[in-house]
């Protein structure tokens, strides 16, 4: 039996195995790196920093911070677009200005609280990749058709002017909303001199009373008091 060579290297011992992640907790971590960042000045490395784990493990799950993007996408959207084709169904026999006000109630459910993501979303929409803006247009599309739906219906029932654009109608109700969401907490003292959540919620109804009146066929009846109760 020969000695042991003193100048042979020493055998490298290997480290443990990577392990894999869950997918979950990449995806939270992406949409904090996303909302502050941007997905241009987001990078697979500030992710895993993020989610605490080496960057190779998310290798196993996504190939690139699109990916995550898309995925983001498949995660958050399908849920809002089931909640309003609940609202949607031709025997959903409530009065129309309840379905409208409740269209408003799933995207602030949905919405209030991202207002990183929410930016992300616009960002892509006017400038992304054709990739991210046909998979947001598919999701969009999906939960516009509900409203479109609503809006509609509230027509055939004579509850809203005939010569309403449903799409269009459909397009202002939403992205008021949505506007609503990003601007009054930010500047809700300034703009309404009411504080925060306060202020969102008087910005919420003045809205919806004014849109109300704009669609609705006249004469317009005043609005029940308790439907902005309604969550």
């Amino acid at each position: 039996m020969k000695p042991p060579n003193p100048k042979a290297s020493p055998r490298k011992t290997r480290g443990p195995k990577a392990q894999k992640v869950d997918t979950a907790l990449l995806l939270d971590a992406a949409q904090r790196v996303f909302s502050a960042s941007g997905i241009k000045g987001a990078s697979i490395r500030a992710i895993a920093r993020e989610a605490g784990c080496d960057p190779a493990l998310i290798y196993y799950h996504f190939e690139s911070k699109e990916a995550m993007f898309l995925a983001l996408l498949d995660r958050k959207l399908p849920p809002l677009a089931q909640d309003l084709e609940f609202i949607a169904e031709a025997s959903n026999l409530e009065p129309t200005y309840l379905r409208l006000w409740k269209i408003s109630r799933v995207y602030r459910r949905h919405f209030s609280r991202d207002t990183g993501f929410r930016a992300v979303l616009r960002g892509q929409i006017v400038s992304g990749t054709e990739g991210a803006k046909e998979a947001i247009a598919r999701h969009i599309q999906r939960a516009a058709r509900c409203n479109w739906a609503i809006i509609e219906q509230g027509i055939q029932r004579g509850d809203l002017r005939p010569d309403l654009n449903p799409r269009m109608t459909g397009f202002f109700l939403v992205r008021m909303f949505m506007e609503i969401f990003d601007l009054v907490p930010a500047f809700s003292e300034r703009i309404t001199q009411m504080p925060g959540e306060q202020a969102l919620v008087a910005t919420e109804r003045a809205w919806f009373e004014l849109f109300w009146r704009g669609v609705a066929v006249p004469p317009v009846s005043a609005l029940p008091a308790d439907l902005f109760s309604v969550e």
